[in-house]
């Protein structure tokens, strides 16, 4: 089949959930034989590049703010894929789903997929009328397109309950993490297993806030056993520069926080695979592939307790109530007390992605919704008289 993916700032992925995603489904197609097409962004993907392990980079043009660099793709990648007479053209996102209905009149032979990788519209750092365009967006999503993927339960039931579609749900994976070693971590002063970690666009609904805060008053309170610790912050800014000038000020003066901005490649796998304990402290999710990528490193997780991450994880010792910075410095302490225990649960979770999160398997039930017939639209439910 040849399958063109849309929606995504493009690949190899540098940071962004959806960019992570795009590539490892696409580098398992090609794997199966199929000719994928990924749209990218000049600004994110060098124009240099047209093809990364047999996945075929196609540059479109964009108009490059934070309110029009997604749309405008869409519309410039969906005509370009018009006259590449696709099998599959797979959105990735509720924000380019607004543009899916375009191949079902120009294209009808070409079947349109859709994954709905996370509820945009609740993200604080969009205006009114981007929220209202979201929600088209999720009705698209849930309308024009042939089948629609939800990569959580949460997110299949949303779709279920608001817009009366049943979706198919096929979580994010990871790659299965290799072995890798420690010798880059010297450029952060970074020892291993001697650092917390946070991997994320910094955004406000990420809540980065809430874990420098609560990282400090861990430390305040206990001095002597943090004295060798350090947070790292991987990660920068999506058009929040505010955003990220607020969490420099909470940080300033102490040394033990490390901001690195964005890592790619081998320094972030040694990153992941060598620190003490990852957090993400979010207070909205799709399916956070940077908590997957820990796991399949074998790290303790601990996490805000929202219902997407409730499908990840279950014991209360790795969970904190949602943006209370009380509550997570607590938790931070006693992990970090207990090594035993973080040990354990890390290699339960390496288990658990490798096993539920292999892109290996989820490619395979993404190419079964690229055969399988039109999804079903549920009746809204009427009132019964008496």
């Amino acid at each position: 089949m040849k399958i063109a993916m849309i929606g995504q700032k493009g690949i190899p992925a540098i940071y962004g959930g959806v960019e992570r995603h795009v590539e490892d489904l696409s580098r398992e197609l090609v794997k199966q034989g199929h000719d994928v097409l990924v749209y990218a962004r000049a600004w994110y993907t060098s124009k240099a590049l047209n093809n990364y392990h047999g996945v075929r980079i196609i540059h479109t043009p964009t108009i490059h703010t934070k309110h029009l660099d997604t749309i405008s793709h869409t519309l410039f990648s969906t005509i370009n894929a018009l006259g590449q007479n696709c099998d599959i053209i797979h959105y990735h996102g509720v924000g380019p789903a607004l543009l899916s209905w375009i191949p079902r009149i120009f294209s009808p032979h070409t079947k349109v997929v859709v994954t709905f990788h996370c509820i945009d519209r609740y993200h604080q750092k969009w205006g009114v009328l981007a929220k209202f365009m979201l929600s088209l967006g999720e009705k698209a999503a849930c309308t024009f397109a042939h089948h629609t993927i939800a990569v959580s339960k949460t997110i299949q039931s949303y779709c279920l309950n608001e817009y009366h579609t049943k979706v198919e749900y096929i979580p994010n994976g990871v790659v299965v993490a290799k072995n890798t070693g420690a010798n880059l971590l010297e450029k952060y002063k970074l020892e291993p297993n001697k650092y917390i970690l946070m991997v994320s666009r910094l955004v406000r609904h990420k809540g980065a806030h809430f874990l420098l805060e609560a990282w400090q008053m861990a430390r305040s309170q206990n001095p002597e056993l943090f004295k060798d610790y350090k947070l790292a912050i991987v990660g920068g800014s999506s058009f929040t520069d505010d955003y990220v000038d607020e969490l420099h000020y909470i940080a300033r003066g102490d040394k033990s926080i490390i901001f690195t901005n964005w890592m790619h490649g081998q320094i972030l796998e040694e990153t992941y695979a060598n620190c003490a304990l990852y957090i993400n402290p979010s207070e909205n999710e799709g399916m956070p592939i940077t908590v997957l990528q820990a796991m399949a490193y074998g790290r303790p997780v601990l996490l805000s307790d929202i219902p997407e991450h409730l499908e990840l994880v279950s014991d209360r010792n790795f969970l904190f109530r949602n943006a209370s910075i009380v509550d997570l410095a607590e938790k931070i302490t006693k992990l970090i007390k207990n090594k035993e225990l973080c040990t354990t649960v890390g290699l339960e979770n390496k288990v658990l992605a490798k096993k539920s999160f292999n892109w290996n398997n989820l490619s395979k039930q993404t190419l079964a919704v690229y055969t399988a017939k039109e999804k079903v639209k549920l009746a809204r439910l009427k009132p019964v008289r008496a």
